[in-house]
């Protein structure tokens, strides 16, 4: 075959292997002479919900409303453009013979320009090079027509060209022609409004729907008697159609969730994108974000966001960046769901459930609840009081900070640190230095999106038709579909940020948050239509974030509440303001059941009733719960010691204590000095240890301890209002209410108290050691520094 083919040559004539040479030229021309990419246009930014609905759209760079180009053209534009422009569209190559013949006929005629002769393949040509209306353009038309025919299906050719045909002004394309002219997609074209769109491009220019509004309905009008004529519609829907008036003036494009439509014109320039949002619970999510707004506003308090996931969807459904987006003051433009804000308190439960989970905590053990200053950093409850000690549990769901901030110290802040930046908190990037034990207080900074994401993810791990298959939890998806490169881009960006929850942890620190008080103050739990719902608040330094966040086996919504420039507000409280617009968007929502207990994850144990520890020798009221396997790890009761009594009671005594009526032994509970100090005052049924009899023993219990200040403490003296050098004032508890305390200071005799123990000092600075002596000759010191 080969030999054949080079003696086929070899007989060939010059002229004839010179013909040859051009005519294969040609092919090969022909082949390659259409652009792989035929239009090279910016594209609008469009966002939809999950429905297609359009929430928002962002203009192009050339500032063009050009929608990101359509796979198919709705029936009745397609039926309306091929009937007015190119009738015999599914019958020719790109070129229709017939249509040049009577172009050129007509033209010559009237020695004027007045039919182009184009089929829609032309146009689309015509659309993608943008050259000057010349005959050697319309050659290049003709010949890059058919070529497109070989390469495109006549379904994709229709849709480029109604992609990108130009409709007036600045609208180009269907899409946006369809929401600028009708307020509503194309695919919900009337006839009259398909018709209308098919005759703009024709002379976009001279038709327009602040001029020409004549030329422009009598054609639309004589479009629809062809498709009558050609009985694609009926008389009955023509007859409507004629009568639909034409619209006055562009709509405006929807401004549903503009935050998040901003969000992807930054991430997805250009391009279309399916949201996960649900239109109907945006719009009333915004309705309500806007009705609250306004309540604060009279506070001077700007801005609000929210964010709600779908736990079992593990979609975001409802996005509000801000409030008052349209208006470009007061911070409205800033999108808070992606800001970096202090977090208050809302991390507790993070660190309770850590705790939890590894062991080192039972759901009711006591924590200190007491004046403390830990080089220097002296955390106080918001409420100003103190409560000796509180079950941990009551301790969360009441957002006590001294017991959290001694949670963190027995955790460990790098542990905890660690921790947070596992599940998901991006913005925590500083080492744990940084943040010290302030990081349980609001000394770091997230994002509500974080926050609401590390939420779900633990509503997530309860959610039984979800567990089995999750291996790793993963933030909350906030766009339906994505092709296979940004889905690989995605799994590494959250890589990082992965963690897999224990199911009783969690199950145990929703059930105390559960417990939190509600805004609307009522008992929740005696009224049967009201759901359980495990949230939390959040309040930063300084009164400048308000944070709720609350989780349902079907939800997780996060709240944000404050202003965006970081101005600091005295209502600005995470409960009085975030926490009631939460619990209104819970209400509009479907109700849902309280998470079921996990099964197979807990163990019983017999844990003291006072104390919440496991039960000791010498506990006798006890409970049978249940904790996790590793809590068995913790300690038992500390607090219940078996002491010997004389018979009138009020005095310990050794059992063998010659000078003693009968005796008889009991277990007493008995807290440190300063816990029972403050215990006492909020527990009447506390009783104190009894002191020995005398002669009858010998105290080895320190009854006395300090209040403040702590050992090894730096203090600096604060000015008085004349400039002169401020006190310090130290405090001390004692277990014997009718004792009497003597003072002194580095070896000097100061003075004694009675009742409360507490004395003011103006020390030199430098290091100075302070010693009590009770009556009794128990002493107790402590060394403090004065700067």
């Amino acid at each position: 075959m080969k030999v054949k083919i080079l003696s086929f040559f070899k007989n060939l004539s010059v002229t004839r292997k010179v013909m040859l040479g051009i005519i294969t030229l040609l092919v090969f021309g022909y082949m390659f002479c259409l652009p792989r990419q035929l239009f090279h246009v910016p594209y609008s930014t469009v966002v939809t919900d999950r429905n297609e609905e359009l929430l928002g759209a962002r203009i192009a760079s050339d500032g063009q409303w050009r929608f990101p180009p359509r796979k198919t053209t709705p029936e009745k534009i397609k039926q309306c453009l091929i009937t007015f422009e190119d009738k015999h569209f599914h019958h020719h190559w790109g070129v229709n013979p017939l249509s040049i013949g009577r172009a050129i006929y007509q033209n010559t005629k009237h020695k004027r320009i007045i039919s182009g002769g184009s089929t829609l393949t032309m146009q689309t040509i015509r659309l993608s090079r943008n050259e000057s209306r010349t005959f050697g353009e319309k050659i290049i038309e003709m010949i890059w027509a058919t070529r497109l025919e070989f390469r495109a299906s006549k379904e994709e050719i229709l849709s480029m060209y109604v992609s990108h045909a130009p409709f007036g002004g600045n609208v180009v394309g269907l899409d946006a022609a369809a929401w600028r002219y009708f307020g509503h997609s194309a695919e919900e074209l009337s006839w009259a409004e398909s018709a209308m769109l098919a005759v703009l491009p024709n002379a976009p220019a001279m038709i327009h729907l602040s001029k020409g509004r004549k030329m422009l309905l009598s054609k639309r009008n004589r479009l629809l008697k062809q498709l009558l004529e050609e009985k694609i519609i009926d008389s009955s829907t023509y007859e409507l159609a004629v009568t639909e008036p034409l619209p006055d003036e562009p709509h405006p494009l929807p401004q549903i969730a503009p935050h998040l439509v901003s969000h992807f014109y930054k991430e997805r320039n250009g391009q279309y994108t399916r949201s996960t949002i649900d239109r109907g619970i945006q719009t009333h999510i915004e309705d309500l974000a806007e009705r609250w707004s306004n309540e604060f506003n009279r506070s001077d308090i700007r801005n609000l966001a929210i964010l709600v996931i779908d736990i079992p969807a593990n979609q975001v459904i409802a996005y509000c960046g801000n409030v008052h987006f349209d208006r470009k003051q007061s911070g409205n433009q800033v999108d808070v769901i992606q800001a970096p804000r202090s977090t208050g308190s809302i991390l507790k439960p993070f660190l309770y459930y850590a705790m939890l989970q590894e062991g080192s905590l039972l759901p009711d053990m006591l924590l200190p609840d007491i004046p403390i200053n830990i080089n220097g950093f002296t955390p106080q409850n918001f409420s100003l009081q103190y409560e000796g000690a509180v079950p941990a549990s009551e301790a969360l769901a009441r957002s006590l900070n001294i017991p959290a901030v001694m949670m963190l110290q027995r955790y460990g802040v790098p542990k905890f640190h660690n921790f947070l930046q596992q599940t998901g908190f991006k913005t925590i990037t500083r080492p744990s230095s940084h943040y010290g034990l302030s990081l349980i207080l609001g000394g770091a900074e997230a994002t509500l999106w974080d926050v609401t994401n590390v939420y779900a993810q633990m509503g997530r791990a309860l959610v039984p038709d979800l567990t089995p298959r999750l291996t790793k939890e993963k933030e909350a998806k906030i766009t339906e579909a994505k092709d296979e490169d940004e889905e690989e881009k995605e799994e590494k960006k959250t890589a990082r940020h992965t963690y897999i929850w224990d199911k009783g942890a969690v199950w145990q620190t929703f059930n105390a948050l559960k417990e939190v008080n509600r805004p609307e103050e009522i008992d929740w739990k005696s009224i049967p239509s009201m759901q359980a719902i495990a949230w939390k608040t959040g309040t930063s330094y300084g009164f400048r974030d308000a944070w709720a966040v609350g989780v349902t086996p079907r939800y997780a919504i996060g709240v944000w509440v404050g202003n965006a420039t970081g101005e600091g507000k005295p209502g600005l409280v995470g409960a009085q303001t975030a926490g009631p617009v939460l619990f209104d968007i819970f209400n509009y929502l479907p109700a849902s059941s309280w998470f079921e207990r996990p099964t197979g994850v807990f163990v019983d144990a017999e844990v003291c009733r006072q104390s919440g520890h496991l039960k000791g020798r010498f506990c006798e009221e006890t409970d049978t719960v249940l904790i996790l396997p590793a809590g068995l790890r913790t300690d038992a009761c500390p607090y219940h010691h078996l002491i010997t009594l004389a018979a009138d009671e009020k005095h310990r005594v050794y059992e063998n204590c010659a000078n003693t009526e009968p005796v008889f032994q009991k277990s007493w509970f008995t807290l440190p000095p300063v816990w029972e100090w403050y215990y006492k005052q909020h527990h009447p049924e506390y009783r104190p240890l009894p002191p020995f009899k005398a002669g009858c023993g010998e105290d080895t219990f320190q009854p006395m301890q300090f209040i403040y200040p702590p050992i090894n403490a730096h203090i600096k003296l604060p000015k008085q209002l004349d400039g002169s050098k401020g006190f310090l004032t130290v405090e001390l508890a004692h277990t014997d209410p009718n004792a009497t305390v003597f003072w002194h200071l580095d070896d000097t005799y100061l003075m004694q108290t009675q009742d409360f123990h507490k004395i003011s000092l103006q020390p030199a600075p430098g290091k100075h050691s302070l010693t009590a002596v009770d009556g009794e000759g128990n002493t107790v010191s402590t060394t403090f520094f004065i700067e």
